[in-house]
């Protein structure tokens, strides 16, 4: 009898150890990311989404929260599609799977020359910068021999619209002979999800 309650003691009193001691040991735990954070690893399989300026879930990012815009997997979505109107062709609302800078004014705003230069990759790649991007990162692709730095800089909303001023950086040419121009506009993000020049 005495050495059974013995036994238990003892028992009672490991059990009581290892729990002190599984107390005592912090054991690695890994929180989930920030929503800010890159989606690669974790957040890439878990949470594929980038959520956008306005709310909306996007479920590609084309590179831009990395800050290179991949012309080749949007220049596959948004097709051969020509002219301001892109952003009706390529879906509306739920279906759009890149955001467009659409609109006839930009060749304006950016340069006669550069803007006519500019397709609907180069529009997907804007629009997409302007819908996923902090302001003041950069996103940088090149398309046509034109190297595009742009960069959202102030964020507000007028008349119920969000808007976001950038400055876009162009680079043609190479090294000693290459030519740039910095521009600065306005855009603001229609409720069908393309993003329209204001200035």
């Amino acid at each position: 009898m005495h050495t059974c309650y013995g036994f238990s003691r003892m028992l009672a009193v490991l059990a009581l150890a290892a729990g002190a001691l599984a107390i005592a040991v912090p054991l690695n735990s890994y929180g989930d990311p920030p929503p800010w954070a890159p989606a690669h690893g974790w957040r890439k399989k878990n949470d594929p989404n980038y959520v956008g300026y306005t709310g909306k879930k996007w479920s590609k990012d084309y590179g831009v929260m990395e800050g290179h815009c991949n012309t080749a997997a949007v220049g596959a979505v948004v097709g051969g599609v020509v002219g301001g109107a892109v952003g009706s062709q390529v879906g509306s609302g739920t279906e759009r799977t890149i955001a467009i800078l659409a609109g006839t004014a930009i060749g304006a705003v950016i340069g006669a020359k550069i803007g006519q230069d500019i397709d609907a990759t180069d529009r997907g790649c804007m629009g997409h910068a302007l819908e996923l991007t902090a302001e003041r990162k950069t996103v940088v692709w090149t398309n046509h021999g034109v190297t595009y730095h742009m960069t959202p800089t102030r964020n507000y909303t007028d008349r119920n619209m969000p808007c976001r001023e950038f400055t876009t950086v162009t680079t043609v040419g190479k090294k000693k002979k290459a030519k740039q121009e910095t521009v600065t506009g306005i855009a603001c993000r229609q409720p069908n999800g393309d993003w329209v020049m204001r200035s």
